[in-house]
C-alpha cells in the first residue's frame, strides 16, 4: 500500500470508529447484542478469508477477536432472569468458543462456518422481536425501578 493509500485506509478506519463510537453510545440493550453478533459474524469471515490466503496470524487474530466477542456476550447472560433460556445459551456459546479454537488449531473453516450458521440463528430471533417489546424493555431498563437487560 502507497502511502497514500495508507493515508485513506487510516482516515477511513478512524471515521469508522468515530461512527461507530456514537452508534453504541445511542443503542439500546438490545441493539448492542444485534451489534456484537454482527462483529463475531465479521470477525468469523475475516478469519475464513486470511485462512483461505494462508495468513495464520491475522487468522488467529480475528478468531481470538471472534471467540472475545462471544464471550462478552456469554458473560452479559443474566440467569437469574433468563433461565433456562440463558443457560442454553450460555452452553451454545461455550460451545462455539471451543469451536472456533479447534477452527484456529486445525486450520478448518467448515469449524468457522458451523459457529457463523449458530450466530446467525440467534440474530434471526433477534431481529425477529418486535419493536414494541423492544421499546418497552428500554423503557424499564431505563427507569429507577428495575432493568430489563442488566445484572
Amino acid at each position: 500500500m502507497n502511502q497514500f493509500g495508507s493515508r485513506n485506509y487510516q482516515s477511513m478506519k478512524q471515521y469508522q470508529n468515530a461512527g461507530l463510537k456514537g452508534a453504541v453510545e445511542d443503542a439500546t440493550p438490545h441493539r448492542l447484542i444485534q451489534m456484537l453478533i454482527d462483529g463475531a459474524l465479521d470477525k468469523i469471515a475475516a478469519a475464513r478469508g486470511f485462512m483461505e490466503r494462508g495468513d495464520i496470524a491475522q487468522k488467529g487474530a480475528h478468531i481470538s477477536w471472534a471467540v472475545s466477542i462471544i464471550d462478552g456476550l456469554r458473560i452479559s447472560l443474566d440467569k437469574s432472569v433468563g433461565g433456562e433460556v440463558a443457560q442454553n445459551l450460555d452452553d451454545l456459546y461455550n460451545y462455539m468458543m471451543a469451536r472456533l479454537t479447534e477452527a484456529n488449531l486445525k486450520n478448518d473453516a467448515s469449524y468457522l462456518n458451523e459457529v457463523a450458521g449458530l450466530l446467525r440463528q440467534i440474530k434471526e430471533g433477534w431481529d425477529a422481536i418486535p419493536a414494541e417489546v423492544i421499546r418497552e424493555h428500554a423503557q424499564k431498563a431505563s427507569s429507577p425501578s428495575g432493568q430489563a437487560y442488566g445484572r
